[in-house]
């Protein structure tokens, strides 16, 4: 018998095909069985392509490329070899609609056996394939999580004006010992195996104390230094190649400090959009507090989806489930990076990690990931929390809004491509994590209890529910790659 093993990847999206009879029942080792028969009628179309087929790559006397006429291929090469063809590229077709009309929940390529229909008549086959396994877990209705505490303290804004004053602070000549911060005017001449060393040898160089941007021995000595100071010491080359130190010799020729302007009304009304140093102050409050409590809501989310799936055994996630979201992870990330204008080598040089590291990593978190789905499917079937008809009605308007197309028309196209089931996972996951974080005990760090209303954004505020439509890892892996397309743009920039 035929034996075919399919190599295409779980997730599928293929036209609609001519209805098919067939049976699914289940096997042991989380594996289902489907029994598909073909009629001879309809496995003629498979048929009558394979001819096609051949006769593009078979060059007979008298007929051009792909014009030999069906008959004289039959009588040719014989109806054997084109019906094994027709077998290799239709069953899988014949599997997917299967599939689709069982809604089954594939996560692993099938094996394919021939059971009939090989010579001649109507084909059937068999295929045995991994699906998703359902678990059950317990103690999920008040999960303890730890959640940063929102609110903003006074020395906060205080910081934050700070930061203001220093893009409008003068520097003045102080007579006092020099501190951290503090911009010293300094004649340096340093020597490498008698040698001095280009570009660390000058006079009048304006150095900031505290940045460490020669070596930490500069700093530790220019920290209390007044002018006049003079002073020589040795310090390891930075070259970890280098066994010669280098030698410093150093001056102090100024010592200035930065003055900040007052933050008064008036500093306020002539470099902010407020009349008034305290309408600025709570601006910042304001602006302060909202980012808080966008980062406590979205902490609360996910440490709330780490909890449950941590209730999972991990024994209990299959291999092939793992590798199914490891796949979605790194085409995901694919597809970010190349809207960044970069390939994975470039953000594993930009961003410090080899492959393996990192590939290590993208299993790490699909392995929780597929724990995740797992923990909130169980959820969502013991606390019947399955969308109804209106639940995906309204999920195919937000679709057909965002890409401005009818409602009826992008129900047809997840009918046609059998994504129907996806959206009903994803709608009650979804719906078990909301059930979850509404019933989580919050604590902050130091174990005190924080009250879930002070997570919450203003009604109006729309960027609570773009944070809901994210998982911490996605957020994490856009961060990742924005920072390593900045670190190229910064590259480039260089370069030129």
């Amino acid at each position: 018998m035929l034996q075919l093993r399919w190599v295409a990847p779980p997730q599928f999206k293929i036209g609609t095909l001519q209805p098919v009879n067939s049976t699914v029942e289940s096997l042991e080792g989380n594996k289902v069985k489907l029994v598909v028969l073909v009629e001879e009628s309809e496995f003629e179309k498979n048929l009558d392509d394979a001819f096609k087929k051949l006769a593009q790559e078979v060059r007979l006397p008298g007929f051009r490329p792909g014009k030999a006429p069906r008959r004289v291929l039959e009588a040719r090469i014989g109806i054997e070899y084109a019906r094994q063809e027709a077998l290799r590229s239709g069953l899988p077709d014949y599997y997917v609609n299967a599939v689709k009309e069982h809604e089954v929940d594939v996560i692993a390529p099938p094996s394919i056996e021939v059971t009939g229909g090989e010579d001649g008549g109507d084909v059937t086959f068999e295929a045995e394939v991994e699906i998703r396994p359902s678990v059950s877990i317990a103690d999920y209705g008040a999960l303890e999580v730890t959640v940063p505490r929102p609110g903003v303290s006074e020395a906060e804004i205080d910081e934050q004006i700070e930061r203001m004053l220093g893009q409008y602070g003068t520097l003045e000549t102080v007579d006092r010992p020099a501190e951290d911060g503090d911009r010293l005017t300094i004649d340096i001449e340093v020597w490498h195996e008698d040698e001095p060393v280009e570009g660390l040898t000058t006079t009048d160089y304006l150095y900031q104390v505290g940045l460490g941007a020669v070596v930490p021995e500069l700093d530790e000595h220019l920290v209390g230094a007044v002018e006049g100071d003079a002073f020589e010491f040795v310090a390891d080359h930075p070259d970890e190649d280098e066994d010669e130190p280098l030698e410093f010799s150093v001056v102090v020729n100024d010592v200035q400090a930065t003055v900040l302007p007052e933050p008064d009304d008036e500093w306020a009304k002539e470099n902010s959009e407020f009349e008034t140093i305290a309408q600025l102050r709570e601006d910042l409050e304001n602006r302060l507090a909202r980012s808080r409590t966008i980062q406590a809501s979205a902490a609360r989310r996910n440490s709330v989806a780490e909890a449950v799936s941590a209730l999972v055994d991990e024994a209990a996630v299959p291999e092939a489930l793992a590798a199914m979201e490891a796949e979605n992870r790194l085409q995901d990330m694919a597809m970010r990076l190349q809207a960044q204008g970069l390939d994975f080598e470039q953000f594993f040089d930009l961003g410090g990690t080899t492959r393996e590291d990192f590939m290590a990593s993208v299993a790490e978190g699909a392995n929780q990931s597929a724990r995740l789905d797992l923990a909130l499917r169980a959820v969502a079937e013991a606390e019947d929390l399955l969308p109804s008809e209106d639940d995906l009605t309204a999920e195919f308007k937000r679709v057909a809004d965002e890409v401005d197309r009818s409602v009826e028309d992008v129900r047809n196209e997840f009918v046609a491509s059998g994504q129907i089931p996806a959206v009903r996972s994803d709608l009650a996951k979804s719906a078990a994590l909301d059930w979850l974080v509404e019933r989580a005990i919050l604590a902050d760090e130091d174990g005190d209890p924080v009250d879930a209303a002070d997570l919450e954004l203003p009604a109006e505020d729309e960027d609570q529910d773009d944070l809901n439509d994210h998982t911490a890892a996605e957020i994490d892996t856009a961060a990742e790659i924005d920072t390593a397309a900045e670190a190229a743009t910064k590259t480039e920039g260089n370069d030129e």
